[in-house]
C-alpha cells in the first residue's frame, strides 16, 4: 500500500523545473499596483457592498481599499492576535478622510458627523493629518459614505495607500496676524494636482506634503517628504523646502535644500520631487525601507544630491536658498481664544483628549459654527480644531455652546499635549490600546502634578510605526509587551527629549520599560524630579538634555516610593 508523500520526500514533477520562489511582501505589493489602479475600480466596491461582506476579495481587503481611505478594523486584540505581523481583520471597516489643510465647511462637517452617527457607531477621530478616521462601518455603507462624502466635496480617496497623503498646513491660515503668507491656497493648489491623481496612484510608498506660511510650523515640516515653508526674500515672498522627513522605525529630520521656491513655481517642484520618488526602484524592494527617507538613511544622497535630482526635472532655473527664522520648541497647537488680524473677530481652539469626537458633537460643532462663526471648521495636527471667524459678541455663546457638548478650550498641560494612535482598539499593527490608557493617563498625571507649568508633549503609539509621534514628543511612549503572571500585558518603553524647531532632535530612548498601571508612578516621579532640581527658568527639553539615558532611567525606575 502506498503512503502520501512526505514534505521532506517530496520532489518536483520534473527534476529540471526550477522551485517556485515565493514573493516577498514588496514584490507583491509592487505586482498588485501593477494590475490594477484602485480609483479607477470602485464599481468592484459596489458590486462587493450588494453581495456582502463574504464576497470582498483578499486583494481587495488586505491592499486596494487603502487608495480609498479604507482599512479592515482589527478584532481588538492587534499584532499580538493574528500572525505574519498584522492582527485579524472583522466585517468592519475603518475610513479616513482627508481634509486639505485641514479646512473644512460646517456642511462637511455635518456630513462627516452624519456617517459617523448613521454609520460608524457615532464615533469619529481626528488624526495627526487634520483628516477624520470612522470605524465600525459595513462594507454595505461604504459606496454610500463615499457619495455623502464626495456631494459636498469631500473624499476619503488618497487618504491612504501608495500615494500623496491629506496635504496639511496651517490651521488659522489667514488669521494670523503673525504668519509670513496665508499659505492654505498654495496648499489646496498642491493637493488638487497629486492628491488622488492616477499618475501618482503607485508610489514606492506613502507620501507626505505639508505647506505652511506660520511662522511656528505647526504643520510639522520637519517630518514630512516635502515641506514648503514660507520665508522672505527682501520684499518677496517664497517658500524654503525640506525633503525626506518621516518617523516609524527609522526617524529622520527633513534636509532643507538650498533653493528659494517663489509661490507660482511651487506646484512644479513638489510634482518634480514626487516624479524622483516615484522613479526610484531601489525603494520598491522592501516595504519597510520604501519612504523617501531612506535615500538619506540607505543609499548615501545628500541634500545637494537632491538638488541636483529636482532641477532636472524643472523647466526653470531655482535660485539659492534663503535662511529660515527656525522657531523655537513651543506649543504650535493654535488652541484658545485668539483674535485674528481681521478686526472683531477671533478664531477659538478647541482642545480635544486623543482627537476622539462623537458624530453628534460633530454636528454640534458645525451648527455653532453657522450660528456664531463663519461656517467653517479647522482641523490640527494635535488632533484638536479650531472654529475661526467668531465675532467678540459671540464668543461667551460659542464658549458656552462648546461646553454643553463636552469639549474644552481651556485645557491643562497634560490634556492638551498629548496625542495617541488609534492602537489595538481598530488596528491590526497595534501592540497595545491608546486612547483609554492616554485618557486615564491623562487624569492620573493632572490629580499627581496639578497645574503643571511647563508645555508637555506626550505622545503614546501603540507600536513602532509611530502614528503617535512618539519620535518628537517630551515623553514618547512605545507601545510594548511585557510577561507578567503568566500572561502577556500591555507595556510602553519610554522615549524622552524629543524636539522639532530649533533645537530639533528625536527622543532618546533610555531603555526603560513598564506595564501600562506602572507609567503614572514612573512618570510622576521623573516630572517631579524636574521640577525639584531645575536651574531657574530651565525647560523640560534642556532638562533631559543635560542628562545621561542611565540617570533619567534611574530617576523613572527608582524603588523609593513615591511621595517618600
Amino acid at each position: 500500500m502506498s503512503t502520501p508523500p512526505t514534505q521532506a520526500n517530496q520532489t518536483p514533477a520534473n527534476p529540471a523545473e526550477p522551485r517556485a520562489v515565493k514573493e516577498t511582501k514588496a514584490q507583491k505589493s509592487e505586482r498588485l499596483k501593477r494590475e490594477k489602479n484602485p480609483w479607477e475600480a470602485f464599481d468592484e466596491v459596489r458590486a462587493f457592498a450588494r453581495q456582502g461582506r463574504a464576497s470582498v476579495l483578499p486583494e481587495w481587503a488586505s491592499f486596494y481599499f487603502k487608495w480609498w481611505g479604507i482599512y479592515t478594523q482589527g478584532d481588538g486584540a492587534g499584532v499580538t492576535g493574528g500572525t505574519g505581523g498584522e492582527g485579524k481583520a472583522t466585517e468592519f471597516f475603518m475610513m479616513r478622510i482627508g481634509i486639505p489643510n485641514g479646512i473644512a465647511t460646517s456642511e462637511q462637517l455635518r456630513a462627516i458627523g452624519t456617517i459617523a452617527r448613521d454609520h460608524a457607531r457615532n464615533l469619529a477621530d481626528i488624526t495627526v493629518r487634520q483628516a477624520i478616521q470612522l470605524h465600525w462601518l459595513t462594507i454595505e455603507s461604504l459606496p454610500e459614505a463615499v457619495q455623502a462624502l464626495e456631494t459636498v466635496g469631500l473624499s476619503p480617496r488618497s487618504a491612504c495607500g501608495d500615494v500623496v497623503r491629506n496635504v496639511t498646513g496651517c490651521p488659522v491660515a489667514g488669521l494670523g496676524a503673525h504668519e509670513i503668507i496665508d499659505a492654505s491656497p498654495l496648499a489646496i493648489a498642491v493637493s488638487r494636482e497629486v492628491s488622488g491623481n492616477s499618475e501618482f496612484y503607485n508610489l514606492p510608498r506613502k507620501f507626505k506634503i505639508t505647506v505652511t506660511g506660520c511662522p511656528v510650523w505647526c504643520s510639522y515640516p520637519e517630518i514630512n517628504d516635502v515641506a514648503l515653508t514660507a520665508v522672505r526674500r527682501g520684499d518677496e515672498v517664497g517658500y524654503s523646502v525640506r525633503v525626506g522627513g518621516g518617523l516609524s522605525a527609522d526617524p529622520h529630520l527633513a534636509v532643507k535644500l538650498d533653493a528659494f521656491i517663489p509661490e507660482d513655481k511651487a506646484v512644479a517642484v513638489v510634482r518634480g520631487i514626487i516624479e524622483i520618488f516615484r522613479e526610484q526602484q531601489g525603494l520598491r524592494e522592501s516595504r519597510d525601507r520604501a519612504r523617501m527617507k531612506h535615500l538619506f538613511l540607505r543609499e548615501g544622497w545628500t541634500a545637494e544630491r537632491f538638488l541636483e535630482e529636482l532641477k532636472g526635472k524643472l523647466s526653470f532655473t531655482l535660485e539659492a536658498g534663503v535662511d529660515d527664522s527656525v522657531p523655537d520648541d513651543v506649543f504650535r497647537d493654535h488652541v484658545g481664544v485668539r483674535p485674528q488680524k481681521q478686526d472683531g473677530l477671533y478664531s477659538i481652539g478647541a482642545t480635544v483628549l486623543n482627537g476622539r469626537l462623537s458624530g453628534e458633537q460633530l454636528i454640534a460643532v458645525a451648527a455653532l459654527a453657522e450660528k456664531y462663526a463663519g461656517a467653517e471648521i479647522r482641523t490640527t495636527v494635535m488632533q484638536n480644531f479650531i472654529l475661526p471667524n467668531v465675532p467678540k459678541a459671540n464668543l461667551d455663546a460659542v464658549l458656552a455652546g462648546l461646553s454643553s457638548i463636552g469639549l474644552t478650550v481651556e485645557a491643562t498641560n497634560f490634556w492638551r499635549g498629548t496625542v495617541a494612535c488609534t492602537g489595538t482598539e481598530f488596528c491590526k499593527l497595534a501592540i497595545t490600546e491608546t486612547k483609554g490608557f492616554a485618557r486615564w493617563l491623562v487624569d492620573e498625571m493632572d490629580a499627581r502634578i496639578p497645574g503643571f507649568d511647563q508645555q508637555i508633549k506626550l505622545h503614546i503609539t501603540g507600536c513602532p510605526n509611530s502614528c503617535g509621534q512618539h519620535w518628537i514628543a517630551d515623553v514618547g511612549l512605545e507601545g510594548k509587551k511585557i510577561k507578567h503572571d503568566g500572561k502577556l500585558m500591555d507595556a510602553w518603553s519610554f522615549a524622552l527629549g524629543g524636539a522639532l524647531g530649533l533645537h530639533a532632535g528625536v527622543a532618546r530612548l533610555v531603555n526603560y520599560r513598564c506595564l501600562s498601571t506602572e507609567v503614572p508612578d514612573a512618570l510622576e516621579r521623573l516630572l517631579n524630579s524636574y521640577l525639584q532640581t531645575r536651574s531657574g527658568d530651565e525647560n523640560l527639553r534642556s532638562w533631559f538634555a543635560a542628562r545621561s539615558n542611565d540617570e533619567l532611567r534611574m530617576v523613572l525606575d527608582s524603588s523609593v516610593p513615591v511621595g517618600a
